[in-house]
């Protein structure tokens, strides 16, 4: 009872052990994100099981638009986050609710701006793509509900890293599991028994999202003994504005550049045609799910780093990102052990098809051991965007992007004229972008980004 209800409340990172911190804020941030999987994944089992291949290759063919439409957000969201950690590792909370109301207020205007544009211009984008003509209309009818429903994600988005930034990893973990177990059963009502095909694929994650975007909201709430959130905190100030975009629009734009890249590679995809972007969508579904451990331990890194250099003690964050280092590259090697035992009955989850399943075993096995770099690259990044430096990540994801991955990927299709060259050219650009995160962490510039002392 006492593990629950310490799971339960705010965790203060600015104490104890760095390794037990750590790893107790990210148990719950691995489940969360294994919730957030099944999001996605569900509606691909059912897509490729009920509707078909052609089905599952459209959604593949939306995901770097959707990606692109929505990094501004995700950038918003994690620079509140690094914010929220500092102002609470430092104790202080006028500047805390100030961040918040910022905030929820920011994510009202972006994310109707995106509503009301992004449908504008998905058929467009997917046409210049080069998406195969029997797969574009599904294609167009899942974003599209996507984008209409996209305030409910940017809200859980914003909502989920506010809890998280005050140490609270359980919460979101309890609302994307309900929500996930919602999602399913939307699922099997809306493909299994109406037949909606994409269009209930899409609905049912739109439902889902929001609910779990109503809860956080209400969990926030419940926490008013660590901040205040009256109308005048709502109103944006614009110090708190410029702080929460110095932060979020960096780490959105290096975001961008990745959803460029993979819009400006998706026509190599494409030309391969419906069966490979089908075993695509599979490798990315469980590349999503071996993602989740490295994922869960650069956020809690970055919770970390924000809290403790807002209470000044910037030797524990660097004492943490060794020990959490540690933690991820296990978990990684656990990890590439389970895609080479059973990468042929995860991929048979998807589709009965042959050929798309040896496509997806032949290309989880190419990036297998790319994994235990990656578990480096999110760990290091994570400890330097917790500090308050957004700039560095920046500029390493745009050289590692525009000089490496892109050029690469088109230099080796060229040569090889096989698929393969596209999963080969993003093995190098994650060994390459680790390399960046080492040589930045170790040269050590964000020692002193530290918001509160800026103030």
């Amino acid at each position: 009872m006492p593990k629950l209800r310490q799971m339960i409340t705010a965790i203060d990172m600015t104490e104890g052990k760095p390794w037990k911190k750590l790893l107790l804020f990210t148990v719950p941030l691995l489940v969360g994100n294994l919730f957030q999987q099944l999001f996605s994944t569900v509606d691909a089992i059912m897509l490729g099981n009920f509707v078909g291949d052609y089905a599952l290759a459209a959604v593949g063919s939306t995901m770097s638009i959707f990606f692109l439409i929505m990094v501004l957000m995700m950038g918003i969201a994690i620079g509140a986050g690094v914010m929220v950690a500092q102002y609470f590792g430092a104790k202080r909370r006028e500047d805390l609710s100030h961040t918040i109301g910022t905030c929820i207020t920011l994510t009202a205007v972006l994310g109707i701006f995106l509503m009301i544009v992004g449908p504008l211009i998905t058929r467009p984008l997917l046409t210049f793509l080069e998406t195969p003509p029997e797969i574009i209309d599904y294609s167009v009818i899942y974003i599209n509900i996507l984008l209409l429903g996209v305030l409910g994600m940017s809200y859980f988005n914003m909502l989920s890293g506010i809890l998280r930034g005050v140490g609270d990893a359980f919460s979101p973990l309890v609302y994307l599991a309900f929500a996930s177990l919602l999602n399913i059963a939307l699922n099997f009502l809306f493909i299994g028994v109406f037949g909606w095909g994409v269009m209930g694929a899409a609905v049912g994650t739109v439902i889902a999202q929001s609910t779990s975007a109503l809860l956080c909201l209400r969990r926030l709430m419940q926490m008013r003994d660590l901040f205040d959130l009256k109308r005048f905190h709502l109103w944006p100030k614009k110090e708190f504005v410029s702080q929460v975009l110095k932060l979020g629009v960096p780490t959105g734009a290096s975001q961008a550049v990745f959803a460029i890249a993979m819009m400006i590679v998706q026509p190599l995809a494409n030309r391969f045609g419906a069966m490979f972007l089908a075993a695509n969508i599979i490798v990315m579904k469980v590349d999503g799910f071996v993602m989740m451990p490295n994922f869960s331990f650069g956020n809690a890194m970055t919770v970390f780093a924000g809290q403790n250099m807002g209470a000044g003690k910037v030797e524990r964050v660097s004492q943490g990102t060794k020990e959490c280092v540690m933690l991820a590259l296990g978990m990684a090697a656990l990890m590439v052990m389970v895609i080479l035992a059973f990468g042929g009955p995860i991929a048979g989850m998807f589709t009965q098809t042959a050929e798309v399943i040896e496509m997806s075993v032949r290309f989880l096995r190419i990036l297998a051991f790319g994994y235990l770099a990656f578990s480096i690259n999110v760990v290091l990044w994570g400890t330097i965007r917790g500090a308050g430096d957004a700039m560095t990540p920046m500029w390493a994801s745009l050289i590692n992007t525009i000089v490496i991955r892109v050029p690469l990927a088109y230099l080796l299709v060229h040569l090889m004229g096989r698929p393969e060259a596209l999963i080969y050219s993003l093995l190098i650009g994650w060994v390459s972008h680790t390399t960046m995160s080492v040589i930045a962490y170790r040269i050590g510039w964000w020692r002193s980004k530290g918001i509160v002392k800026e103030r």
